[in-house]
């Protein structure tokens, strides 16, 4: 029988920087730990409602589910957000961090936090430290919620407290001066991960515009750790988008596609990359294979094309096929125009794949020899042989080219 080992998420970051709801990356939260099995206590957020919990605490995974349906249930009947958090108590080592844009933020049950405000018209920054009952963030106000402790087996147990009230005065100053709610929580994040040791993911949702990291750190197996958000994710060629994620990543030093200079990406900034929408942001969907990384990959490329030749399908399919053919995306085959589907005036770009039959990474090549020649080139394991087989199939050629001269 299998079993899966109970988790925390011992890091909870809620940031609220526009209470109105009207900046599309005003409002942000995420959590991450030192343990294992981050898929279990992650969060949740309505898309409609825009809010999010965030769970944990010293309680069992069942408590935990307990407690975040009666505080969804209370947020859908519009409970207040410190109403939401109290919940919490009830459940044995529960902790609940809830908030939304306009309903603000609180914190309930068993934790040590912060609260973070930032006053409108002075700037003023109050970080105010709270362990018990519940502490909140008022409707209106900009501000941030950090909860942060150790996993026991942690290299850096007994940091939590010190990175705790660092990491949420530097929230503050970021608040001050004018940073997105989702660039905020992707730096806190980092500065906690490499601070403090709770680095796995766990992930990040922006609450305004409805955007989740979902899988893209969370552990791809039962008892096993997410990604750390304090190391390398990808690689990235600002001139022509072109990007591999990490490990297959290490093996390049230049853009294959143009040669350029490219740049690292560490976790925690492809976290803010993923929720912060911006002016030129295009919304990619990808159908017809589930190949881990073919979605992220494929937004890369899409987002390039589209920045350089606009809405143009044809365009996108070619980018799209040049990164097949160049070995950025595997398993699926080359696509047709037809085979895209763009909205321009929603930034939308569907792309429809065919995966490859058996175990097949690429599409067939299109050369002048038989494929049955590969397979017997690929089995002979001397040059000399390859040499021999080569002579024998282009002889016609070879002898036409000396009769040509």
């Amino acid at each position: 029988m299998m079993t899966m080992s109970s988790v925390a998420a011992t890091c909870n970051i809620i940031v609220i920087t526009d209470p109105t709801g009207q900046d599309p990356n005003g409002a942000a939260a995420g959590s991450m730990s030192y343990a294992d099995n981050m898929f279990q206590s992650t969060f949740l957020m309505s898309k409609n409602n825009h809010f999010a919990v965030l769970s944990g605490g010293t309680g069992s995974s069942d408590t935990r589910l307990d407690s975040i349906v009666d505080a969804v249930a209370n947020l859908e009947n519009n409970a207040s957000a410190a109403s939401a958090a109290s919940i919490a108590s009830q459940y044995k080592g529960a902790r609940l961090v809830v908030g939304g844009p306009t309903i603000g933020a609180a914190i309930g049950g068993s934790f040590n936090a912060y609260v973070i405000t930032v006053d409108d018209v002075s700037n003023e920054v109050k970080v105010t430290p709270y362990n018990s009952g519940v502490a909140t963030l008022p409707p209106g106000q900009k501000g941030a919620i950090i909860h942060l402790r150790n996993t026991a087996g942690n290299p850096l147990y007994g940091t939590a407290d010190s990175v705790r009230k660092e990491t949420a005065i530097n929230i503050g100053k970021m608040i001050r001066d004018g940073y997105p709610a989702t660039t905020i929580l992707s730096e806190a994040m980092g500065e906690v991960a490499r601070d403090s040791g709770e680095k796995y993911g766990g992930g990040g949702v922006n609450l305004i515009s409805g955007i989740s990291t979902d899988d893209m750190f969370t552990p791809k197996e039962m008892n096993a750790t997410g990604y750390p958000m304090d190391e390398e994710y990808s690689k990235v060629c600002d001139d022509c988008g072109w990007a591999l994620g990490y490990p297959a990543a290490e093996a390049y030093g230049k853009c294959p596609v143009c040669g350029g200079e490219i740049r690292t990406v560490y976790a925690y900034e492809a976290l803010g990359a993923a929720l912060t929408v911006s002016s030129n942001a295009v919304s990619v969907s990808v159908y017809g294979s589930d190949r881990p990384g073919l979605a992220a990959t494929t937004k890369e490329i899409v987002e390039a094309s589209v920045a350089k030749y606009g809405y143009d399908a044809s365009a996108i399919a070619g980018s799209i096929n040049r990164g097949i053919d160049n070995g950025l995306l595997m398993g699926v085959d080359h696509v047709e125009p037809k085979d895209i589907n763009v909205k321009q005036g929603s930034k939308a770009v569907g792309v429809y794949y065919n995966s490859l039959p058996g175990d097949r990474s690429s599409p067939a090549w299109d050369l002048p020899i038989d494929g049955n020649i590969l397979t017997i080139l690929g089995s002979i394991q001397t040059a000399v042989g390859i040499i021999l087989i080569l002579l024998v199939v282009f002889r016609s050629r070879l002898l036409k080219s000396f009769q040509d001269r």
